[in-house]
């Protein structure tokens, strides 16, 4: 009798994945890299300076707080459920922030990120205690904390405005510190920073285990629930993550912009669904990645730029474009993306079942 060895499991496995190809969600993501790489090469006959240095860097800072936003929209899509505050939460933390770094200028970096979070964080607490334990839908919720949060922000500001000059001189540098320069293509601070997020916040939903079962609880919550997983918690977990990523961005509003009005961050919300339901993030739930809505984020932040410098083409229609691409994303993940899902799955169930025959056969013999 002679047994399957680890080297024989590997050569199996490796037939496996070779047979299955890329999973649905790595096609979306190569299919959004084509995208952009010819919407670069397009936009590059329109206008001059398309390929320079200038617009990668006007770009790649423009991306940084669309990108954390989607990430954080992203763990809220996947539970099934959706955060439409987040634009009010950060004109929120960026004119709290403001405000405290205007009567604490010795404030340092880190404690002014701290503080945007934590506030970030709170409001996305009480969005995620409704949705999870008042059982409220959180289309509701999160529309009525929308305007909640900026109605509170207009009576708190008073008509006033957080401006540059009442900040400490370090953050009017920050906008312009890099971590890599090549020519004239720089990586900004923020853009890293944001490219941070999304690595870290990749790696826990694919590798720990909270992040595995906030897939669960999207995929079928009823199920979720029937197993034992925490879905009410992890409801809770997804909406502070979400408030606090929306807290990290108001401080990149507030560091990109300097001056902050009640109005701060207005449109956000829409630019967030975008990037994540077109980086292949389903409305359905349990499937997705936050790599994928940084793609979304990075065209949507790419076209925006490019329309900017394209004089045929209105300004007005840069939402009506933002509408048109979250209609093509469902579509397309209603259309394709299921197929591709459905046939994915159908090809491990076939392959996990030829290989069980295989080591049977072997062992056997």
């Amino acid at each position: 009798m002679s047994r399957i060895g680890p080297g024989s499991s590997e050569r199996v496995g490796g037939s496996r994945r070779r047979r299955l190809g890329l999973q649905p969600e790595r096609m979306r993501e190569l299919s959004l890299l084509a995208i952009i790489v010819v919407a670069v090469l397009a936009f590059s006959l329109v206008f001059e300076n398309a390929l320079s240095g200038r617009f990668f860097n006007r770009v790649t800072t423009s991306v940084a707080i669309t990108a954390v936003l989607a990430a954080g929209q992203t763990v809220v899509i996947i539970t099934r459920n959706i955060d439409l505050s987040v634009g009010s939460i950060v004109g929120v933390t960026a004119y709290l922030t403001g405000e405290y770094l205007g009567d604490h200028p010795d404030a340092g970096l880190f404690l002014a990120i701290g503080v945007a979070v934590l506030i970030g964080g709170a409001l996305g607490l009480v969005n995620g205690a409704l949705v999870a334990y008042g059982r409220v839908p959180a289309i509701i919720v999160t529309l009525g904390t929308l305007a909640i949060y900026r109605t509170w922000l207009i009576e708190h500001a008073n008509s006033q405005n957080i401006t540059a000059d009442t900040l400490p001189q370090w953050l009017d540098e920050l906008p312009r510190a890099s971590v890599l320069s090549f020519g004239e293509f720089d990586i900004r601070l923020t853009f890293a920073v944001a490219v941070l997020v999304v690595v870290v916040l990749q790696i826990a939903l694919g590798r720990l285990r909270w992040g595995r079962w906030l897939y669960a609880v999207g995929s079928n919550p009823d199920a979720a629930r029937q197993a034992g997983l925490p879905a009410q918690p992890l409801t809770l977990v997804a909406f502070v993550v979400s408030g606090a990523l929306a807290g990290l961005a108001g401080f990149m509003f507030l560091e990109r912009f300097g001056t902050i009005t009640v109005f701060a961050g207005s449109g956000l919300e829409l630019a967030s669904v975008a990037a994540a339901v077109v980086g292949g993030v389903s409305v359905l739930g349990g499937s997705g990645t936050v790599f994928g809505a940084m793609l979304g984020a990075v065209l949507i932040a790419l076209l925006d730029q490019s329309l900017l410098r394209t004089p045929q083409v209105s300004e007005f229609w840069r939402d009506a474009i933002l509408g048109a691409l979250i209609l093509a994303g469902v579509a397309a993940d209603f259309l394709v993306g299921k197929r591709l899902r459905r046939r994915w799955a159908e090809s491990r169930r076939s392959l996990s079942l030829g290989a069980t025959s295989e080591r049977g056969a072997v062992t056997d013999a």
